[in-house]
């Protein structure tokens, strides 16, 4: 299946004619904690020993939580969109034309470095934060969720997702890709 970090054989062509319903997952005796995202290597920063399974999975849990809304509470698929990835050189471009544009390496090939985009960020410029159509609506405090108030359709949650879509390409000039693979039609 070659998982990997919001990616897989099911995100590439042909994984649309896959469905996944379930998964058990083997993992080896061994255990290595994978501390780089900022947060949880900040948890884990004064650890004088390596930390458990367990305290790594209580900590992610702990993040996610913190920043996303709980969908027992709120419908919701997290972070709708995938952040950006583009060429270092439109990075730049484009932080001259919004200042407080966060960017952050994201490596690349020799000769063309990239970086990464807050979707989140070009959402929120676009006044999305806290919008709602019907049912629909973009999360008050986290711009990258969708999140749905009651009764909205699958359609019309990816009706707001397109026009926050369009309207991010109409202002930033990037287009954003959905984070989840949309099944069906609209």
């Amino acid at each position: 299946c070659r998982f990997g970090y919001r990616d897989s054989v099911f995100k590439q062509p042909g994984g649309e004619r896959w469905l996944i319903l379930s998964l058990t997952l083997r993992v080896g005796p061994q255990f290595a904690p994978m501390l780089s995202y900022a947060p949880l290597a900040a948890a884990f920063a004064g650890c004088a020993t390596p930390p458990s399974a367990a305290a790594v999975a209580a900590e992610v849990r702990r993040i996610r939580a913190s920043r996303l809304p709980d969908p027992a509470r709120i419908g919701n698929a997290g972070s709708f969109f995938k952040n950006p990835v583009i060429g270092a050189a439109l990075g730049q471009a484009l932080r001259e034309r919004h200042p407080g544009l966060p960017m952050h390496p994201e490596g690349g090939t020799a000769g063309e470095a990239r970086v990464k985009l807050s979707a989140g960020w070009l959402i929120e410029q676009c006044g999305w934060k806290g919008h709602r159509i019907g049912d629909a609506g973009v999360h008050a405090d986290h711009a990258l969720v969708l999140v749905n108030h009651g009764h909205a359709s699958g359609a019309e949650l990816l009706t707001l997702a397109m026009a926050i879509r369009d309207s991010v390409h109409e202002r930033f000039g990037l287009w954003l890709e959905p984070e989840p693979r949309i099944v069906g039609g609209a």
